[in-house]
């Protein structure tokens, strides 16, 4: 036998071998490439965080919501739930806000004794184009969770830091 006809069958299986290692390297399945695209998301979120939370409190005080109230302040609580909608597959994070309002003259509040109790709330931020922003929606009375929980017909909680 010459040695060209155990070099070709060796060759053969050799490039067989290798293909089979190949074809069964584990590809990411949907959910761990939806876990992987999260975990960018929460980065993104920590790095973004500070403008986002500015232009948060830039929108909700330029809403006139609550009527006759101006916000005054806004104070955000470091931890963060997400959340997935459902429809749209867009994630939203969930911060616990703590506002201060004060009555705007004219607008009836003024007598108002309430006015100047704090108010807990959540605000909403939304994942668009690779980047966190806010449209400057507000959930009073509900903490991130609740609130998430409150829309649980278009929202899936995704992920939790305390």
């Amino acid at each position: 036998m010459s040695a060209w006809q155990w070099i070709i069958p060796c060759v053969v299986l050799f490039v067989i071998a290798v293909t089979g290692i190949f074809a069964r390297r584990k590809r990411p399945n949907r959910e761990e490439r939806a876990a992987d695209e999260f975990e960018r998301a929460r980065r993104a979120f920590h790095r973004e965080r500070e403008r986002a939370e500015a232009k948060f409190f830039e929108l909700a005080a330029g809403s006139g919501k609550p009527r006759g109230l101006r916000w005054r302040d806004c104070e955000f609580d470091d931890g963060v739930a997400y959340a997935r909608d459902k429809k749209t597959g867009e994630l939203r994070a969930f911060v616990a806000v703590t506002v201060s309002f004060e009555a705007v003259e004219g607008g009836g509040m003024e007598d108002v004794e309430a006015v100047s109790n704090l108010r807990a709330a959540t605000a909403v931020f939304r994942r668009k184009d690779q980047h966190w922003t806010s449209d400057g929606r507000v959930i009073f009375n509900l903490n991130p969770t609740q609130a998430i929980a409150h829309f649980q017909d278009s929202l899936v909680l995704v992920g939790e830091e305390v």
